[in-house]
């Protein structure tokens, strides 16, 4: 009938109430998705400026986990110095306070594979275990401190370092793959939530983050990483040319610094 109109305010609702859902009744389904108001903010980046709306945004941590943020983990085990991943644990709170504040998501996705690698290709495990003779993804790492299972899900090594400030409503996603995005649910929860705007954090820059917010771009997202919220083991020119790759490519670059001062300065 034209020009019929309906309130379903008070109904049941199935889905995500400030995103995704349907409001239904015993003999109608209301499809309407609620309207919800822009919330711009003026954020310095390179290589441009960006104008966004901060209800739509999500940050989306990768990696930032024992075994590779340790002093005693996987990696640190090798004799890798862990010190400018742990380091990020200040930028990345202020970040993930800024987005909390504004009522966004908080993503944390993370290494966590199956005990037995069914899903686990040889070209996938290969660059955790290149000669054989490592524990790899999965196998059993002996520690001073402890003996844990490498990198899987529900074990300590893939928990989110002790520094890193998480919340009850964030959200955890595992991976298997350098990708976030590749067979896992990321992607339908993103969607779900409405987000359009990523900001990237964790490490390795030029591996997980970088794979993870390549993909991203290729879904649709508007995607940026955060400067003092990524490393690397990689010499430092990997880190400059992933920065660079990304504003030439498939974004922005900015700082948590200068995300929360925006943010907070859009809020008040």
């Amino acid at each position: 009938m034209n020009g019929f109109m309906q309130s379903s305010v008070g109904w049941p609702v199935i889905g995500i109430p400030s995103g995704n859902a349907y409001r239904v009744s015993d003999d109608c389904v209301d499809m309407r998705r609620p309207q919800r108001p822009t919330n711009t903010t003026r954020l310095p980046a390179l290589p441009q400026s960006l104008i966004l709306d901060r209800g739509r945004t999500a940050l989306i941590v990768i990696d930032m986990v024992n075994d590779f943020c340790a002093p005693d983990g996987w990696i640190a085990s090798m004799g890798v110095d862990v010190g400018p991943a742990r380091a990020l644990a200040e930028p990345i709170n202020r970040a993930a306070d800024a987005l909390r504040a504004a009522g966004a998501p908080v993503i944390w996705v993370n290494w966590g594979v199956r005990p037995d690698r069914l899903n686990l290709s040889p070209g996938t495990q290969h660059p955790f275990n290149p000669n054989g003779r490592g524990p790899g993804l999965a196998g059993e790492q002996a520690g001073a401190a402890r003996t844990h299972k490498v990198l899987t899900a529900g074990s300590w090594g893939s928990e989110i370092i002790d520094t890193l400030t998480q919340r009850p409503e964030d959200i955890h996603v595992d991976k298997h793959r350098i990708s976030g995005f590749w067979d896992t649910p990321l992607d339908a929860i993103l969607r779900n939530l409405g987000v359009t705007t990523l900001f990237f954090a964790g490490v390795n820059a030029d591996h997980c983050v970088l794979g993870t917010l390549m993909d991203a771009n290729f879904h649709g997202y508007d995607t940026v990483m955060l400067e003092d919220c990524v490393a690397t083991t990689s010499p430092d020119f990997c880190l400059q040319a992933t920065f660079h790759n990304v504003r030439f490519c498939f974004g922005f670059t900015t700082t948590s610094a200068d995300l929360a001062a925006s943010f907070a300065a859009a809020e008040a």
